[in-house]
């Protein structure tokens, strides 16, 4: 299979193009991945030179470009991962989300429909459903009511992909997944800072009263639920992927400062962030029956292999915490 895989130098992306690598010797992979400040090349570093693999460093929204790659290449199946995707930075600014999120999904659509590609995986997230009440799962046909700029945003690349296949049944698949953790996070998201806080001793900021849940999966567990989402999902669908896995915030954080025996009076308190969604949980009931999904990592095991992650890889994650960029966006989010 010839594949491209567009935001693989992410977090979900360079664990996507590890695990398609090392699983399936068959496939050619081409990345596509803009570099910017999430787009970590050290996130593959190890696994190069690879003789399935390239890299294109290049903008999703640049239609000329994107045009070129598909006519060139001739793609047999396209993964697009590529977004702006923290919510905090969405607040402080809007643009490059609607450039990627939206003018980008649209252009690899058209370049996909233009030359034919076979399967189109548009990963799209649980914030596009908005925000739950103290009950309930959101599932496939829960209506879309996205609360944020970033969530806007994914919600409206997601009803782009729902639009090409109804107008030209391109044949796009559509999955919508709950918080992931695991290696190569950046380390702003909540998991990593709070481990990171954590091995340095330094304060962790915790919005409001920390009750906030969200549904969190390993992003191992998602990887695996991208291939069988694009090799035998159904044109069309949408398919949630969940692993059942409810956590508030601040037992989240508790939980790993008591994993690294560290001090719980780390935590500190700051102001919420504005429209903060107070509950996700996504039913997977479609993703099980139709595709097979099944997580396999337990929440404590995986936060056991993350914090160990981490540990591991203390040049990966300091080379970015003191990048002035990093501290610039710290300073102004929680100084």
């Amino acid at each position: 299979m010839r594949l491209l895989v567009t935001g693989g130098l992410g977090f979900i992306g360079s664990n996507l193009v590890r695990w398609i690598l090392q699983q399936h010797p068959d496939v050619e992979l081409v990345n596509v991945d803009a570099e910017t400040y999430a787009g970590n090349p050290a996130n593959l570093a190890d696994l190069l030179p690879h003789p399935r693999y390239r890299g294109v460093r290049a903008d999703v929204a640049d239609r000329a470009t994107m045009r070129a790659l598909f006519h060139d290449w001739h793609p047999e199946a396209v993964v697009h991962l590529a977004a702006e995707s923290h919510v905090d930075r969405s607040l402080q600014d809007a643009t490059p989300f609607l450039r990627t999120n939206v003018e980008g999904t649209q252009v690899l659509l058209d370049a996909a429909r233009e030359t034919g590609v076979g399967r189109f995986v548009y990963v799209s997230t649980d914030e596009v459903y908005g925000s739950l009440g103290p009950t309930g799962v959101f599932t496939e046909t829960s209506p879309l009511a996205p609360r944020s700029p970033y969530a806007v945003s994914k919600a409206a690349g997601d009803l782009l992909a729902q639009a090409a296949y109804h107008t030209w049944r391109q044949p796009v698949i559509i999955t919508r997944c709950s918080n992931n953790y695991g290696p190569y996070q950046y380390p702003e998201k909540f998991i990593p800072l709070v481990i990171l806080n954590a091995l340095e001793g330094q304060p962790i900021p915790l919005y409001g009263d920390g009750q906030q849940v969200r549904d969190w999966i390993h992003v191992e567990d998602h990887v695996r639920g991208l291939w069988p989402a694009l090799t035998r999902g159904t044109p069309g669908r949408v398919y949630n992927l969940s692993a059942r896995n409810e956590q508030p915030n601040r037992a989240v954080a508790e939980t790993i400062l008591a994993l690294l025996g560290a001090d719980p009076a780390l935590l500190r308190t700051v102001r919420d962030r504005p429209g903060h969604d107070r509950r996700y949980a996504l039913d997977p009931s479609r993703a099980e029956q139709e595709l097979g999904f099944a997580p396999r990592i337990p929440w404590r095991e995986g936060l056991r292999q993350t914090i160990a992650w981490y540990h591991q890889h203390t040049a990966w994650w300091r080379a970015i915490r003191e990048r002035e960029d990093y501290q610039n966006y710290y300073q102004q989010q929680y100084g």
